[in-house]
Formats: C-alpha cells, sequence, structure tokens
C-alpha cells in the first residue's frame, strides 16, 4: 500500500518517547506520505513545529484543546498568531473545540478559546482541525456562525449530524472507531459523506484499530481503517488510500 495520508497523529505525546525517530524514519517505507501532526496546547505546538520540521513528510497543526483551556493564559491569542506564523511546515489551526465529557469541564470558557481560534484561522486564512466530544449541539451551533474551512476529527457521531457538517463545506475524517463492534452510528455516518469529503485519520498514539485496539497506535495502522472504508464505499483498498490522500493534500495545501 501507498499514499497513506494520517491527516491527525500526536507523535509528540510521550508514548513515542523511547523510539519516535526510530518510527519515523520507518514510516515512509510502509507506504506513509505525509503526516499532520496535531498539537494541544501552546507548549505542544512548539514541539509539533519542531518535529515536523525535522521530517520532510510531516506537517504540523498548532492549537489549544478543550482539556487545554484551563492552562491556557487569556491573552494566548498573539502567542498562538506567532507560532502559526512561524514555519510554512504549519498547515492548520488544531485542534481546537468543545469537549464535554468530564463533569468539570467549563463550558464557557471551552466555548470562548473555540471562538477565538476560529476568528484567528480565519484571519491568517488556515483550515482549522475541530474536536467534539458530548457538545454536538454547541458545536453544530458555532461551526455555523463561524462556517471555517474544516475538518471535523474522529467522528463517531450520527448520520444526519455528519449531512450538516459537509452542507457547512466541511470535511470529515475517521479513525480506527470504523473497526470496532460497537460502530455502527460511525460506519452510517461514513456512508453519508461524499467521497470528495473524506478524510482518514490514526489519532495515535490513541484509536488503534482492529485487530490492533489496546496497543500503541501509529500512522501504518490506518490501513486497517481503510480496509473498512473502502468495504462501506465498496471501493477498492488503494483506490480509497489514494482519494483520501488526495482530499487531504487539497485541504491542507501540500
Amino acid at each position: 500500500m501507498n499514499n497513506i495520508f494520517d491527516t491527525h497523529a500526536h507523535y509528540t505525546e510521550s508514548a513515542f518517547d523511547s523510539d519516535r525517530d526510530e518510527l519515523l524514519k520507518l514510516l515512509p517505507q510502509k507506504g506513509v506520505r505525509n503526516i499532520i501532526t496535531v498539537s494541544s496546547s501552546l507548549r505542544d505546538s512548539y514541539e509539533s513545529v519542531k518535529l515536523a520540521e525535522k521530517y520532510g513528510y510531516i506537517y504540523a497543526a498548532a492549537g489549544i484543546h478543550p482539556e487545554a483551556v484551563n492552562e491556557t493564559p487569556e491573552n494566548f491569542i498573539p502567542e498562538l498568531e506567532k507560532i502559526l506564523l512561524s514555519s510554512e511546515k504549519i498547515k492548520a489551526l488544531g485542534e481546537i473545540g468543545l469537549d464535554y465529557h468530564y463533569e468539570n469541564h467549563d463550558r464557557q470558557k471551552q466555548i470562548l478559546i473555540f471562538k477565538q481560534q476560529l476568528e484567528l484561522a480565519g484571519k491568517l486564512n488556515l483550515p482549522v482541525i475541530v474536536h467534539s466530544r458530548n457538545a454536538s449541539e454547541d458545536t453544530m451551533e458555532i461551526l455555523k456562525e463561524y462556517r471555517p474551512k474544516g475538518v471535523v476529527h474522529c467522528f463517531s457521531g450520527s448520520a444526519e449530524t455528519a449531512r450538516e457538517i459537509i452542507s457547512l463545506g466541511m470535511y470529515i475524517s475517521f479513525t480506527g472507531v470504523l473497526t470496532f463492534k460497537n460502530a455502527k452510528k460511525a460506519l452510517k455516518a461514513l456512508e453519508a459523506v461524499p467521497a470528495d469529503r473524506l478524510m482518514l485519520e490514526t489519532d495515535c498514539p490513541f484509536m488503534a484499530p482492529v485487530p490492533f485496539r489496546g496497543s500503541r497506535c501509529d500512522s501504518s495502522m490506518i490501513v486497517k481503517t481503510a480496509e473498512k472504508a473502502a468495504e462501506i464505499k465498496n471501493m477498492d483498498l488503494q483506490e480509497i488510500l489514494d482519494l483520501t490522500c488526495l482530499n487531504a493534500e487539497r485541504f491542507f495545501g501540500i
């Protein structure tokens, strides 16, 4: 297999500390063409940029994840803008969004920081990578307000929500969740996504697809997700890898 484009990975995570360089040197030999390493905080954004500048086939996204809002200073936008303008290897602002999964989440602060980053993305003409967990209603309301060039990553919502996202001109990206036994809703959503708005990702080191579920994920494992997507879309495996690679190159401007 070739033309694997992993549109959402976290190679700055500590899970890769023991063998990061060894792994990243080998991935192109396994058919990996490009990776977007995505950030969660200001500190992580600096690390993502350094990693992208080290490897020709890796690009970066910089941004504040909703789970990091409490550690983010109120005047973070100038620093984030500086990071986003610091390297040609930065191709998106992300990941950003809303996450109401934990009981102690600060809904209002998450919404404020999400909106501030959407405004910055518009100013800089950058696409956004959107995270949404247990927050679909607020996420959709904000996306309809700002209408960014963007992708909703790690999608596991309904086909109806997928159609709403597509109607805004956005893309949808799927992880190894497609291979899980309880993935019926995600598979229905995949059916609803037009071929030209579909992307694939690992979200590694998390979300390893079956048969690797429970182990550390890496970009080469996206093939298992692509196999399931190809089955649902009635396509050849290499055909869907080629298609999603082309979509990602267009989306990220690579």
